[in-house]
């Protein structure tokens, strides 16, 4: 698509990433230019299904995942990969439809880069991995933080999308054993902040003190914005609820393998 040639010619300016986060906060990300450029023809859904089958089959119901499955089908998993590549969403598309592409095209991708690298134990392992100019889509190559940085957080200004981006470490929300949807993506988002928050693995609460997941501190902008905060945000789906009296720390980052 010769629109999507000028989405990004070197990555999207990502300096002031936290160096501790999975991506970190990008607060001079450019939105790439193919988000407004006008179409050139008329396409369908996107149809995620093959993802689907895949995550549905080689990750378990606590989000681990069997990368030698994945390795045993790259030929499929390629496939893919070549359609997310070829038919970039467009800027006039519902925008459920847009983040459903662009959080699978994140997910998809980070599994291809472990399998680039597998194996290994940690996806810290491999040099710079969110800078990477890796992946070719609408005819350039991005980078996962263009994706999240320069896409996700710049055009839809959803925090939920951090229960729902994977970066392969045991830290990191569970992956989805399935694919998002636009037509299910709302009730997606929400079952996967669930999950993250009721998870003593990844938070652990009490009235009196939090420790949180540091993906809490890191994107505290994002959580914090539209008159929401990180108490309320963990409110909306704890158990467990906190308040602004509650104590709350961040608890250390597990960068080992999301591996089963």
């Amino acid at each position: 698509m010769i629109f999507y040639r000028t989405l990004l010619l070197t990555a999207l300016s990502v300096s002031t990433f936290s160096a501790t986060a999975c991506n970190g906060p990008a607060e001079t990300a450019a939105t790439p230019a193919a988000l407004t450029a006008a179409p050139t023809a008329a396409a369908s859904a996107f149809d995620h299904s093959a993802f689907d089958r895949l995550l549905k089959k080689y990750v378990n119901g606590q989000g681990r995942v069997n990368y030698k499955g994945f390795k045993s089908e790259e030929k499929a998993f390629n496939a893919y990969l070549a359609q997310l590549s070829q038919n970039p969403p467009r800027a006039t598309d519902p925008q459920a439809e847009q983040m459903a592409f662009w959080i699978n095209a994140y997910n998809a991708y980070t599994i291809r880069l472990i399998l680039d690298n597998y194996p290994l134990k940690s996806i810290k392992d491999i040099g710079e991995p969110w800078k990477k100019l890796f992946i070719p889509i609408g005819g350039t190559k991005m980078s996962l933080d263009d994706i999240e940085h320069g896409i996700l957080r710049k055009k839809f200004d959803d925090p939920r999308i951090h229960f729902a981006l994977v970066c392969a470490s045991i830290s990191c929300p569970a992956l989805r054993p399935e694919a998002y949807t636009a037509a299910r993506l709302n009730a997606q988002l929400d079952a996967q902040g669930r999950a993250f928050l009721n998870d003593p693995g990844k938070n652990k609460l009490s009235a009196q003190s939090a420790q949180l997941s540091n993906y809490f501190n890191w994107y505290k902008d994002d959580w914090n914005k539209n008159g929401q905060s990180v108490v309320k945000w963990v409110n909306k789906y704890a158990k467990t609820k906190i308040s602004d009296n509650t104590k709350i720390g961040y608890l250390d980052y597990n960068w080992n393998l999301n591996e089963q």
